[in-house]
């Protein structure tokens, strides 16, 4: 199982870890915290020496009450980040975390290497297109509406049915489009209640069924934090706990903030399974 990303192919038959780095002011946990270019090198720095295989960018800032950002702010956001990353450390595999084709186009065309699409087309219908003129490896995660509605769309009748039927349908197209690298990612926070969100988590290993990668990022999200009556920055533990269950049930990245304990997850894993 493997991906091509810029012509390096990255055998995901064991586990790989995705860190975050998020060049918003608003995301939920380190928003506003990388704001010049030594905060953004140095995090980026940390990570990759901490074991990331892939970086995730993002620029909009997908938490449910986020405000809108023009797809022209985006670009300025992101673009500048990627020309950095890449002139300091070239050999960096970059994911863009966006729903706009213009913003993946202007991403790749920076050599950016994966999209990463929390709406998996839905929000721009020209996504699929960029995605195979490019041929980059897509991430399709599992969301309805968008970020300032998908909390309001939470009434299923078989919530993990609905998701397979939702990739299949997704696959599909992307594989009429000529795709060929396709991850897949249930969208954990993303149009669930919290107690949906541990059903996905508890069945998740039927979603192998769709035989490809599967992608979790479950890193300190409040179906963590709330569950243990914490917080965002104590979240940590409770964020390694599903990880590591995460791994156990087909997982082949982990997106994670905390990169080291994410790499611990998967060092001990490979050693009781391979």
């Amino acid at each position: 199982m493997t991906i091509n990303c810029k012509g390096i192919l990255v055998d995901l038959s064991t586990p790989k870890v995705m860190g975050i780095l998020n060049v918003t002011p608003n995301s939920f946990f380190d928003g506003g915290k990388y704001k010049n270019e030594t905060e953004i090198l140095s995090q980026v720095e940390k990570m990759v020496l901490e074991g990331a295989t892939f970086i995730d960018i993002g620029a909009y800032s997908s938490k449910p009450s986020a405000e809108f950002v023009s797809e022209q702010e985006e670009i300025a956001r992101i673009v500048p980040v990627v020309d950095l990353i890449l002139k300091h450390f070239p050999e960096t595999i970059i994911s863009i975390d966006t729903f706009r084709s213009e913003v993946a186009k202007a991403s790749i065309e920076s050599g950016a290497a994966i999209i990463n699409d929390i709406a998996a087309g839905n929000l721009d219908e020209k996504m699929f297109e960029i995605i195979a003129k490019y041929n980059v490896p897509y991430i399709m995660m599992h969301m309805r509406g968008n970020p300032q509605t998908m909390q309001t769309l939470t009434d299923y009748n078989d919530i993990v049915k609905e998701m397979l039927f939702y990739f299949s349908e997704k696959v599909a197209k992307a594989r009429s489009f000529g795709i060929n690298d396709l991850i897949i990612d249930p969208g954990f926070g993303f149009a669930k209640t919290i107690d949906q969100n541990y059903e996905v988590f508890q069945k998740m290993e039927l979603l192998n069924i769709l035989e490809l990668p599967l992608l979790v990022g479950i890193s300190r999200k409040s179906m963590i934090y709330k569950t243990l009556n914490t917080t965002i920055e104590n979240a940590l533990n409770g964020t390694t706990v599903l990880n590591t269950l995460a791994l156990t049930k087909g997982t082949k990245i982990l997106r994670v903030h905390d990169v080291k304990e994410a790499m611990e997850c998967v060092a001990l894993f490979n050693k009781i399974n391979l």
